[in-house]
């Protein structure tokens, strides 16, 4: 009874462990077929592009303005919404500075002394040398 037990439980493992990967290619090879010129990609190094070309087996990648690069089609991992890939490569849109610089309250010292103030005081005004 064992020994049918041990080899099934092996066989199911293997079995899943062939549809897991199966799912898998297939993923990458739906990435890989939406992926056309002009598309925000992220290579599996997390350097974010835009696709120039795409060859049989390699990818022109535009890195910065002017700078192409050439990547194997399997070092691309994502192919990204141009939305989210603008809001990284240029920081979060002009809306969100303006919410958080609303929500940033001005910092009180002990002493309530402005940063003038304290600037004023820092420079020396009226105080003797230390140890002489």
């Amino acid at each position: 009874m064992i020994t049918l037990i041990i080899p099934l439980f092996m066989v199911g493992a293997i079995v899943l462990m062939m549809r897991s990967q199966k799912k898998r290619q297939q993923q990458v090879q739906s990435m890989q077929s939406a992926m056309e010129p002009g598309s925000a990609v992220r290579t599996i190094g997390g350097l974010y592009a835009t696709v120039k070309s795409i060859n049989d087996s390699t990818v022109e990648l535009e890195i910065a303005p002017g700078v192409i690069t050439h990547f194997a089609k399997s070092a691309v991992a994502a192919v990204i919404d141009p939305q989210e890939y603008d809001e990284i490569i240029n920081g979060r849109p002009e809306g969100d500075e303006e919410a958080e610089l609303a929500d940033v309250e001005p910092i009180e010292t002990e002493d309530d002394t402005t940063h003038d103030e304290a600037v004023s005081l820092d420079k020396g005004e009226g105080d003797k040398p230390v140890g002489k």
